[in-house]
């Protein structure tokens, strides 16, 4: 175990420098406490036939997050509210760890001595590598446990979470996908009707939109690896072998020879060069929202998580509309991946803290709570109970757009789930600098995916050759 832990270390440290997909060098039934011969797991060695039942008067649990801001503010509401009306004697002590990344950093930094927490929130991103690590209880365990019944989690969030062999291993919190938003007034002076479903029914409805609805760019589209992802789920094609990396350790990517890629650069790159989708940087710089947001774009590209910001920063200037995100081709079937991040339970060896932790992970995925966050950040509820919250009908009445994601979210399907992927972070990056390259005519579209898969391959195989 211990061998594995510093392998994982370092081979985390190398792959998380910056900022998932449409699937380490052990498979998921390797990654977590004993292992037979088989290799079939055997479990974390903490939960017991007690579990459920287990006195956690006096305990105190330590939760990272990576909220801030408005978001921040809505995660203390909630863990006050719990260390206030909990009578289980469980004390939440939240500590905000920065962006995702300073947070899985600093996960990794704790563990070459020792843990400094019992619950942390990462990433999608991060999936992989937690599930490779060996430092966590998967949440599976505590779900069996307890009894609690999985079918309260949307079954399309709770997918990105769950391997092929059906173990949950961490808990859905904060989920978001993304979506097309489009300026209603810019479509009714230009006469278009029906909302664009694909990149070339957008690039159909351009001209129009330019000569008829006033908009000086039609798409904002940052650079951004998480689109990229997207459309392959859209075009229903895997990003990298071995079941999307969820069968076991994925070795290399698909996307180069079942031509998602180049359908996805192909389309973008048609888009760019009629002067319907401008480079408008990578996502970082955020001129892809204040494009849209201002009046200049007539759709953009963007998180469903970003809704009430993008109606509150529009000012009611015209009306914001939603759709769902835009397919490569117009007779893809496929569906969207979920975006955000989730809870992990580090393992302590200690049942008491692991309870009170699983008993904190219940408070914040109840139907209440969830729907508390839901009006308060835009994020998914991830449990469906929670639509029947008064708060979610109020706030659904408030922003009727939001209505959209959930129906986007219920239409996708499991088989839309994305990858898991231990080098994500590079991946994403290895991707926006092909596409950048692209847009600038340093190479084709046919080099660029050629350039993204030889990088993301050799990223893979000195992970995989660090981690065993």
């Amino acid at each position: 175990m211990k061998k594995r832990v510093i392998a994982a270390i370092l081979a985390g440290l190398m792959a998380v420098s910056t900022l998932a997909g449409c699937g380490s060098g052990k498979s998921a039934s390797e990654t977590n406490g004993q292992t037979s011969e088989s290799g079939k797991e055997e479990g974390s060695g903490v939960i017991t036939d007690k579990f459920k039942d287990i006195d956690t008067d006096g305990t105190t649990i330590t939760f990272w997050h990576s909220m801030g801001g408005v978001n921040g503010e809505a995660m203390d509401y909630l863990v006050n509210k719990f260390n206030e009306e909990n009578e289980d004697g469980i004390t939440v002590e939240a500590v905000y760890q920065g962006e995702y990344d300073d947070a899985i950093n600093k996960l990794k930094s704790a563990q070459i001595g020792n843990m400094g927490a019992d619950l942390v929130q990462i990433y999608d991103l991060g999936t992989r590598f937690m599930i490779d690590s060996g430092w966590i209880i998967p949440m599976q365990e505590m779900i069996d446990a307890d009894g609690y019944d999985i079918s309260q989690i949307e079954p399309n969030v709770a997918a990105y979470y769950t391997t092929e062999d059906g173990t949950m291993y961490s808990m859905p919190f904060n989920s978001s996908t993304p979506l097309l938003y489009y300026n209603k007034d810019m479509f009714d002076a230009a006469g278009i009707t029906e909302i664009p479903t694909s990149l070339p029914e957008i690039a159909d409805v351009g001209n129009a939109l330019k000569e008829k609805g006033g908009a000086q760019e039609v798409l904002a589209i940052s650079i951004y690896g998480w689109y990229f992802e997207q459309f392959l789920c859209k075009q229903g094609l895997n990003m990298v072998n071995n079941g999307n990396g969820r069968e076991k350790a994925a070795t290399k990517v698909e996307f180069d020879e079942n031509g998602g890629g180049l359908n996805i650069l192909n389309a973008w790159y048609d888009l760019y060069k009629g002067g319907y989708a401008p480079n408008v940087g990578r996502s970082g710089s955020d001129t892809a929202t204040t494009d849209f947001t201002s009046g200049k774009a007539a759709m953009m590209l963007g998180s469903t998580a970003s809704l009430k910001q993008v109606l509150e920063d529009s000012g009611g200037n015209f009306e914001v509309g939603t759709a769902y995100y835009p397919a490569v081709n117009e007779d893809d079937k496929g569906g969207v991946s979920i975006g955000g991040a989730s809870l992990w339970a580090l393992n302590n060896k200690d049942e008491k803290k692991a309870a009170a932790t699983w008993r904190f992970i219940k408070f914040l995925i109840s139907p209440e709570s969830q729907a508390y966050w839901n009006a308060q950040t835009g994020y998914f509820p991830v449990v469906t109970a929670a639509q029947e919250e008064q708060t979610f009908k109020d706030n659904i009445a408030k922003y009727p757009q939001f209505q959209t994601a959930l129906d986007q979210l219920h239409d996708s399907t499991p088989e839309s789930a994305g990858a898991l992927l231990s080098v994500f972070p590079e991946s994403r990056q290895i991707v926006e600098t092909q596409i950048e390259n692209m847009l600038n005519g340093s190479v084709t579209q046919e080099e660029a995916v050629k350039n993204m898969a030889e990088e993301i391959n050799d990223t893979i195989e000195e992970y995989n050759l660090v981690n065993g």
